[in-house]
């Protein structure tokens, strides 16, 4: 073969020019449309139209949720004795973590439909710190395998490598818990404690094996320890997906009776969870549900305030289209540039 033939098609195989067609040099048709005053306030009238009604659902959604708090922490009957000693009190270290119990009441404002949600509600508690988030073994939880250095400082009792903790780690190490009793009057209020945490973790991220060292010496422990299985204890359960926001809820249980209107609820708690040492609160939270989810005001003031916006912003771009400075296109006066 010819050299230069043969260098014809050597260039031809190596070379990198795209092929010369309407794709590949960017020449297919394309929609260019312009966005004149007139058009663009129409695009946002449609908007703060289909957002404000959309708003206003969410809040009458928001509304239609009963709800009622009461924090219990700072309660003298809740909070005296809960450090037994002086030595306690000044440290806001409670050595054996007995805590206190105290009793409460709510008064139910509207008629409150099964099934009425209890929360407890804490604030000032950093559950989104990098270092408290990545402090557990997942694979430890799920019983797949043993305790990783994630879980440090709370890895082994007194720092003893034959006595692992599981589960470990410092959120499980912080484990919640107050309990509570609810009375209606002279009848205890049935709480039902099952199907409170995410089916997803109960199926696939816990196993049902028994505690290991967890929370064992009343001198050192974070919080309280788990009852029976791992997996069964559905109040661990639910601590254990970390909330996103300083001030969070979690579910406790569910009121499965309607509660009439103006009733009083009286709260016997056992006030054990020290949120003394670093200034949090604890509060006791019953709430119904809509199609919505929980009371939150937040999403239907967005929706309104958002559409609102849109509305004005629609009247000024329509004072531009009848009341135009100059017609679209024109490029002004270009006498100067003939002088």
């Amino acid at each position: 073969m010819p050299l230069f033939v043969l260098r014809a098609v050597m260039e031809a195989k190596t070379s990198s020019e795209p092929k010369n067609s309407r794709f590949t040099q960017q020449e297919l048709p394309a929609c260019r449309p312009v966005l004149t005053p007139g058009r663009v306030a129409l695009i946002l009238f449609a908007i703060g139209a289909t957002f404000i009604p959309v708003g206003v659902v969410c809040l009458v959604a928001s509304n239609s949720v009963v709800e009622v708090s009461q924090r219990y922490d700072d309660l003298a009957i809740c909070e005296d004795g809960f450090f037994p000693s002086v030595d306690e009190k000044d440290n806001k270290m409670s050595t054996h973590g007995l805590g206190t119990n105290c009793t409460i009441s709510l008064t139910v404002p509207k008629e409150m439909k099964a099934p009425v949600y209890v929360y407890y509600k804490l604030e000032n508690y950093y559950q989104n710190h990098r270092r408290y988030v990545k402090s557990r073994s997942d694979s430890q939880l799920s019983d797949k395998g043993t305790s990783d250095n994630n879980c440090e400082p709370q890895l082994y009792t007194s720092g003893n490598p034959s006595e692992e903790i599981n589960p470990c780690g410092l959120i499980a190490w912080s484990y919640f818990n107050d309990s509570y009793t609810f009375m209606h009057g002279f009848k205890e209020l049935s709480v039902n404690e099952k199907g409170i945490a995410w089916e997803s973790d109960v199926k696939h991220k816990f196993e049902a094996y028994a505690p290991k060292n967890f929370n064992t010496n009343p001198a050192t422990r974070g919080g309280g320890t788990i009852k029976g299985m791992v997996k069964d204890d559905e109040h661990f359960v639910v601590w254990m997906r970390t909330a996103a926001l300083p001030s969070f809820r979690k579910l406790w249980g569910k009121i499965e009776t309607d509660l009439e209107e103006g009733s009083t609820i009286s709260i016997r708690i056992a006030n054990r969870y020290n949120t003394y040492k670093f200034s949090g609160t604890k509060s006791i939270v019953l709430s119904t549900t809509s199609w919505l989810g929980g009371k939150n005001d937040f999403l239907g003031i967005a929706y309104l305030v958002i559409g609102s916006l849109c509305i004005a912003f629609s009247i000024v771009f329509m004072y531009f289209t009848f009341n135009a400075p100059r017609k679209l296109g024109d490029i002004g006066d270009l006498s100067w540039e003939k002088s």
